[in-house]
């Protein structure tokens, strides 16, 4: 019997070696498949903002790298925020501020764009807020803090597009050899998607899909999963890549063992 075959879809960097190092611990096999890239805007976030917000690790690298945004007469230094309040979505963001040795203010209970608008939304109102994210982030940020009374002002640090190479666990799914797969991002879904248009191939591969299990972090990827017509299975308990690997893994083994 082949083994389990899962299919994650991280960026091609130490998030996509400790995904396959996870499932490999589960007893199952990764598929490695990178369906996002990341493209530097060179902008930088505002230093006279009340509040900054940071939603991911890549744009916490990007705003500590020195040298980067530099100005034609000289080499930027980077970017510090001053005496704003300090928020990361997720503790994996936060590390990431910590290691790049900036101070945290603020880590919401519920790793997701609505858990940090709960978390703001009292402290909030005639506040200035920079958010710095990629191209791709959800609109639920900005609409519920500007709900709350915020002065927002959004900074675009890098733009998510997808590998040309992507695509192995599309072409698996199609041939009837995908067990599961762990979506990160509603963006994760429509780049599989992508890939399988591209490889001419998508009805093969949706329903190869429809016998695998199917898991995703937060509502936003489910919601955008069912619109496209893939069939979900399980939504992770907490907004991490470990519980959606771990989650997926269990609910997948038994179905696969039958």
């Amino acid at each position: 019997m082949r083994d389990l075959t899962v299919a994650v879809f991280r960026p091609d960097d130490e998030r996509l070696e400790d995904a396959v190092e996870l499932i490999d611990s589960l007893g199952a096999t990764a598929v490695p498949d990178p369906m996002l890239a990341v493209e530097p805007t060179d902008a930088v976030p505002r230093t006279d903002a009340d509040y900054v917000i940071l939603t991911s690790k890549t744009g916490v690298e990007l705003v500590a790298a020195e040298g980067a945004n530099a100005p034609t007469d000289g080499e930027r230094k980077r970017w510090e925020p001053g005496d704003a309040t300090v928020c990361a979505i997720g503790p994996k963001t936060a590390d990431s501020l910590e290691a790049a040795g900036y101070d945290v203010d603020i880590v919401p209970e519920e790793y997701t764009s609505s858990g940090l608008v709960a978390e703001l939304e009292e402290a909030v109102d005639g506040a200035r807020v920079e958010v710095a994210r990629s191209d791709h982030g959800s609109p639920v940020l900005l609409e519920g803090l500007e709900a709350a009374g915020a002065y927002l002002h959004e900074t675009i640090l890098y733009r998510l597009v997808r590998p040309p190479e992507s695509g192995e666990s599309v072409a698996l799914a199609a041939a009837g050899k995908l067990d599961a797969a762990c979506f990160t991002s509603s963006l994760t879904v429509e780049h599989w998607l992508e890939a399988a248009e591209v490889r001419g191939v998508r009805e093969d591969a949706l329903a190869g899909l429809e016998d695998a299990t199917v898991g995703v972090i937060g509502e936003p990827t489910a919601e955008t999963a069912r619109a496209h017509g893939l069939e979900v299975d399980l939504v992770s308990s907490e907004a991490t890549f470990e519980t959606l690997a771990c989650e997926t893994v269990e609910a997948a083994a038994p179905t696969y063992h039958e």
